[in-house]
């Protein structure tokens, strides 16, 4: 029976991130993996194939678009989506062996197998029983289905089975408007495949800034992609090369059925913890079937933690790696800490959305005054000479004090530009202190300064 300081259930980001950490404070660090490679849902099946995807696609949007208004001219471009998959594999390749690098460099003992706490202070991995001081579960979570739905991830898929596909569907329905689904549908309709999205509330991307919701469905919809808003599915029958859609509309009951080649289930993600035994050791559960945990990550359990998606709060990944860092110092015996005020969300479309901290909508709705600086995309001199000048940057800052309380941007680059913002919120600062801030010209940064200083006197190119 080995021995460690600490082991992690599962390496995605969160686990491979607080594994790295633990062995960087000098810890014994062990982590369980049951698939053939590291990285979890985020490096194999999700967060880095779809980017991959992504940038492949915008690229033949380019080609196809902008290319010959640059004098780009010569042969139409073509896919080879054969060769576009392999790209894809090729990345995830890159990163989940960088991964394994990094365990070796810091060596950490990767388990290889399936995970499951028999008692406090033992992790069972396979047919071999391990001690631990700390255990911490970064288990992750798995595509959540609506009833009457069976999903064989051939034509009734998640965002797995679609990041695979066996060749381009012509006609793709989207179950769900929230950042999976869009993102890979906007992969499909820039590779010529027909998208329409379905979704139950009457607004896309639930929680987003409502003003950046409505631009950011316009968008899409001008690049192809149609919206079937206030609709709930009620069943998707699969025949032998296709899919039935059957969907009623919320305002008047009606029902309609529509044919799709693949029908992609984007309806959000649950928790995963099958199979760790939980139950038996008596970990609380919150009413959402997430591992209820306290400020430092704990369970009620002594000597188990719990990180990532498998807790409260944004499924993202680097709020996980956040909070692997963070139980990584507290079992040290420092002080870890997660600001959950100044979390950035991307959605990796084109434009590209982010936000963080608060909306206009959960600052009315607290009733806390507050006033917006806002800046379009259309006067920045980068951004037009790009073709990139749909959207725009929002502030919100407080009425009194002038400091950040959010942001929200739709644009090119919204997913890197955010992070000056979050810096800002994390060191309290206001949006005059934005404001005053020199900003390399000519950049897409331009656009926050702006938007800074329509908090105050005014934005200068508006």
């Amino acid at each position: 029976m080995s021995s460690y300081d600490v082991i992690i259930i599962g390496s995605g980001p969160g686990g491979y991130v607080c594994a790295i950490r633990c062995a960087q404070l000098g810890l014994k660090t062990a982590c369980v993996e049951g698939r053939e490679t590291l990285g979890g849902t985020c490096l194999n099946i999700g967060c880095i194939p779809s980017k991959a995807l992504l940038h492949a696609s915008h690229m033949l949007h380019e080609a196809e678009h902008n290319f010959a208004k640059m004098g780009l001219k010569g042969k139409t471009q073509s896919v080879d989506w054969p060769t576009m998959q392999g790209y894809k594999d090729d990345v995830i390749g890159q990163n989940t062996k960088g991964i394994e690098f990094l365990f070796k460099k810091n060596k950490i003992d990767w388990l290889k197998g399936w995970g499951s706490i028999p008692e406090a202070g033992k992790v069972k991995v396979g047919d071999d029983v391990h001690e631990a001081k700390h255990i911490i579960i970064a288990s992750g979570s798995e595509p959540s289905s609506l009833p009457g739905i069976t999903i064989d991830e051939k034509i009734v898929v998640t965002s797995e089975g679609a990041l695979s596909l066996p060749k381009i569907p012509k006609k793709m329905v989207v179950i769900g408007a929230g950042v999976i689904g869009l993102e890979l549908g906007s992969v499909y309709a820039r590779l010529g495949t027909e998208v329409q999205v379905i979704e139950y509330l009457d607004h896309i991307t639930p929680g987003m800034d409502a003003e950046v919701s409505r631009t950011f469905q316009r968008l899409l919809q001008k690049q192809g992609l149609s919206f079937t808003m206030g609709a709930a599915v009620q069943s998707v029958e699969t025949l032998k090369t296709k899919a039935k859609v059957t969907y009623k509309l919320r305002k008047d009951d009606s029902e309609a059925t529509v044919d799709a080649d693949v029908v992609l289930v984007a309806t959000g993600r649950k928790p995963y913890t099958d199979g760790l035994g939980l139950g038996e050791l008596g970990v609380v559960m919150t009413d959402r079937g997430q591992i209820q945990t306290d400020a430092h990550w704990a369970t009620n359990v002594k000597g188990i933690y719990a990180i990532g998606d498998c807790i409260t709060g944004p499924m993202l990944a680097h709020k996980a790696e956040d909070e692997g860092m963070a139980v990584a110092e507290v079992i040290a015996g420092k002080h870890g800490h997660v600001n959950y005020g100044a979390i950035p969300g991307v959605i990796y479309t084109h434009p590209e959305v982010a936000n963080v901290g608060a909306t206009e909508e959960t600052l009315k709705a607290a009733g806390h005054a507050y006033k917006v600086g806002k800046f379009s995309f259309m006067g920045n001199g980068r951004a037009k000479a790009n073709f990139a000048g749909d959207g725009f940057v929002k502030i919100l800052a407080d009425k009194e004090t002038d400091r950040i309380l959010g942001a929200h941007i739709i644009g090119p680059m919204a997913g890197d530009l955010i992070h000056e913002i979050c810096v800002a919120m994390e060191f309290g600062a206001s949006a005059q202190d934005l404001a005053l801030t020199c900003h390399a010209h000519p950049t897409y940064s331009e656009a926050v300064r702006e938007a800074a200083l329509a908090c105050g006197d005014g934005a200068i190119h508006a």
